[in-house]
């Protein structure tokens, strides 16, 4: 079968189809270039978190620690502040107005302190009902914290001032300053130079403060007992009451629970026995009628 040509048309087939296959090349790279980069983007977003996620640790570490080395070193700052107030109150040279308020002012420094301490350690009451507080007290009432804390502030509400009442003020500061001047300031020429034998002494007697604050402490109760005997007639009346109340209260209530806390009972005890082995004997040749008394005064104090 014969077909006929026209010799004049001309077909350009291939140009047609190449042009078709390059504009189909070059809209395929064009829709896979922003899928391509946007696979790349979140993986790079990925890793970035990754990376973030993995410097939190060790930024948490240290923000812990600049916290325990902020609150040990506002103890520091209290402590060394009160050694240093209470010093200058017992200093013999120092005004008398400025010697009075030098002596409050240690007081409600270690107050401060006490109750800064505690609330490091235990927190709040779970909540301001009865109960709560109840249940809370009973946790800090054995403590050192929360004794000395009574301590400065039955000193702080009362007209006394007695310089000898700061001995435990400052025994305590003393120990407080030591321990942390050994930890944190080992390396520092001008602690090795000056501080540290002070400081290694003071850790080294740690039991020979406690006895004296100890002895202090049940001093300043016969103090308080003598001064009752010891009032004009004309100091008769309220000044009368409100001191026989604090007598009360601190040979009462305090010096009984230094006596049974276990921070506190091995100085007291060992102390209330010397006393007594000094005291019976004279009051059983010289005053047999003071052994009833005596024998009702440590049943209470005992129990």
């Amino acid at each position: 079968m014969l077909r006929w040509q026209d010799p004049d048309l001309v077909v350009e087939a291939m140009s047609s189809t190449g042009a078709s296959q390059s504009t189909k090349s070059a809209t395929a790279a064009a829709s896979s270039s922003p899928s391509g980069s946007s696979n790349q983007q979140p993986r790079q977003r990925n890793t970035g978190s990754t990376t973030t996620n993995s410097g939190a640790s060790p930024a948490a570490g240290q923000n812990l620690t600049s916290v325990r080395w902020d609150r040990q070193t506002i103890q520091f700052s209290i402590n060394a502040w009160v050694f240093v107030v209470a010093m200058l109150a017992i200093f013999p040279l120092v005004p008398r107005s400025l010697s009075n308020r030098a002596y409050r002012l240690s007081f409600m420094g270690t107050a401060c302190s006490s109750l800064y301490s505690l609330y490091m350690l235990y927190g709040r009451p779970r909540a301001w009902n009865l109960q709560a507080l109840q249940v809370y007290l009973q946790s800090i009432i054995a403590t050192k914290d929360f004794i000395y804390f009574i301590y400065c502030l039955t000193f702080v509400t009362s007209n006394l001032c007695l310089m000898f009442a700061l001995i435990p003020i400052l025994c305590r500061a003393l120990l407080n300053v030591a321990k942390f001047l050994r930890r944190n300031f080992n390396s520092s020429s001008l602690y090795r130079r000056y501080l540290e034998d002070p400081c290694v002494w003071v850790e080294s007697n740690t039991t020979t403060l406690s006895i004296l604050s100890s002895h202090a402490e049940i001093g300043i109760g016969f103090l308080l007992v003598l001064s009752l005997f010891s009032m004009n007639k004309g100091e008769c009346g309220s000044n009368h009451l409100l001191l026989l109340l604090f007598v009360w209260f601190f040979c009462g209530q305090l010096l009984k629970l230094m006596y049974h806390a276990p921070v506190t009972a091995g100085y007291h005890q060992s102390v209330w026995t010397k006393i007594g082995r000094s005291v019976n004997p004279l009051v059983s040749r010289y005053c047999p009628f003071l052994n009833a008394p005596i024998s009702a005064v440590q049943k209470w104090w005992l129990r």
